[in-house]
């Protein structure tokens, strides 16, 4: 690194920069220069058009790096239903805690008897986002897939759909953590998403430090978060040398173990 960049690097170290929605740069010693988005995967409308220096930064850029292309229309959930009925599956108190929030949102239970728990989990935690107003068409990442893909622009999966999915169905108990947390943080999830819709429309968070609420277990923020976390840091490592925008869950940039930590 010659001494010109070495002094600018050090610069953004101190003074970093500020954008108007929740991102940060972040360059590693290979020659990587990451602009970090906290993606929201279902946003307002009036999260769109996203906002124009967010643009040129992609404009620029190598590469879009995403945790996967969503951008398809096929379903990933195909064939995973469950031989074993939820009555079965869950006890009293689950089941009757379940059967009351399918109804508060209008999902039918028959619909739900014989998916996995974690996608019950899943389904639920998107209905929620619906009632709140949150379209996927407007999610962050669905956004810059459209336009990367509109200028031929690289695509890199971090994870890729497959596995993700191979990721939950790991889950012990079918999921029932994803699927407990999901029923014991009802409310809190919903003020966390209208906090990030927030970081969109209002102001970003000031720093990684950030004190969010909690809507996983310890074990469940380990195998969700951390350990994706560190999987994600040694792909970026071993990314080409260049500009890339690398648009992740928002919650994976702030809070304890989050990837700009581990990437610095």
């Amino acid at each position: 690194m010659s001494l010109f960049n070495r002094i600018k690097a050090s610069f953004r170290a101190l003074f970093p920069r500020r954008y108007a929605w929740p991102g940060l740069d972040i360059s590693l010693s290979g020659g990587q220069h990451l602009h970090l988005v906290g993606s929201i995967h279902m946003g307002t409308q009036d999260m769109s058009p996203l906002p124009p220096g967010l643009l040129k930064l992609l404009k620029h850029a190598d590469a879009l790096v995403v945790e996967a292309d969503i951008s398809g229309h096929e379903s990933p959930f195909a064939g995973l239903e469950s031989a074993l009925p939820l009555h079965e599956r869950l006890n009293d108190a689950q089941l009757a805690e379940l059967t009351r929030l399918a109804d508060e949102v209008g999902v039918s239970l028959s619909m739900l008897d014989t998916l996995p728990l974690w996608q019950i989990a899943m389904v639920l935690q998107a209905t929620q986002a619906q009632r709140l107003g949150l379209r996927g068409d407007y999610g962050i990442d669905y956004q810059l897939l459209n336009i990367a893909r509109a200028r031929n622009m690289p695509i890199i999966e971090l994870e890729g759909t497959d596995s993700q999915i191979a990721l939950l169905r790991q889950l012990p108990d079918d999921g029932l953590m994803l699927l407990d947390d999901t029923l014991t943080h009802w409310h809190t999830n919903a003020r966390l998403l209208q906090t990030m819709i927030g970081w969109w429309l209002d102001a970003p968070p000031t720093g990684a430090k950030l004190a969010l609420p909690s809507t996983f277990s310890e074990s469940l923020y380990d195998v969700l978060m951390n350990e994706r976390n560190v999987a994600w840091r040694q792909m970026l490592h071993d990314l080409p040398p260049g500009q890339y925008v690398v648009a992740v869950g928002a919650l994976h940039l702030y809070g304890e173990g989050n990837l700009p930590s581990l990437l610095k």
